[in-house]
């Protein structure tokens, strides 16, 4: 059984040099939620000398909100917005000798995107008529996973470690009671549960099936990398590879 580990990194956290040792894959940030062209640069750079594959992390234009602010824009705006974010770092991979393997929205963006299919068809296209190559990384079951299978896109399935989750597999809103899971614990068997059975237990108890192909561990908690460390260890213990490939 193999499975892609993932993080959202140059988000400013202090822990994106040592998760690049742990995770397969990696999601950073172009700039308009956070980061910016030197924070990119050195998450490039690093991640390249881990063997790491580097995707684009796009948001809505909410950097003083963190990209966590819902929004009503035109198709176009966020074709353009998404298409210029992945341009950014694309070119910075590029001068450093890489190549930009996947794109995965941020925020409120990705979570708009699962249900919204003409949201979640602007940020196909736009990953589409960037590089068609391109993975287009969304929620498990998702809109955004749908328009992505629609240009030909290949796609991947995701997963939250430490996200609740709703009956119908969607995350639980940030802000709403159960939207993070704080238990070290918990998120560890949840993960498990849902990488080794393909399920989930919602916040009314029930379990609901996902399809996982990549996990996100979100980089910016403070105990995101001892999480990682265990993560990482709990799939070696179930035969679990972690790999992007």
């Amino acid at each position: 059984m193999q499975v892609d580990l993932n993080a959202d990194l140059g988000e400013g956290g202090a822990n994106d040099a040592a998760l690049l040792q742990l995770v397969s894959s990696a999601n950073i940030a172009c700039g308009v939620h956070a980061g910016d062209a030197s924070t990119m640069l050195s998450c490039v750079r690093e991640a390249l000398r881990r063997g790491v594959a580097i995707g684009a992390h796009p948001s809505f234009p909410d950097r003083q909100n963190f990209g966590r602010t819902a929004m009503q824009l035109p198709p176009e705006s966020v074709y353009v917005c998404v298409l210029y974010q992945i341009g950014a770092l694309a070119a910075i991979v590029h001068a450093q000798g890489g190549t930009l393997r996947h794109v995965k929205p941020h925020g409120m963006l990705y979570n708009q995107a699962a249900d919204d299919p003409q949201l979640a068809d602007a940020i196909a296209k736009a990953v589409y008529d960037a590089d068609p190559g391109l993975l287009l990384v969304g929620l498990a079951g998702s809109a955004l996973i749908e328009a992505g299978e629609r240009y030909g896109l290949a796609t991947r399935q995701e997963v939250f470690a430490d996200r609740g989750y709703l009956p119908n597999g969607r995350l639980v809103p940030r802000g709403e009671p159960g939207a993070l899971v704080h238990d070290e614990e918990t998120a560890l068997a949840q993960t498990l549960e849902m990488v080794l059975h393909g399920r989930v237990k919602s916040i009314n108890g029930e379990y609901t099936r996902v399809q996982v192909q990549t996990v996100c561990l979100h980089g910016d908690g403070e105990q995101a990398l001892l999480f990682a460390r265990r993560l990482r260890e709990a799939f070696a213990g179930h035969g679990v590879r972690v790999s992007a490939s």
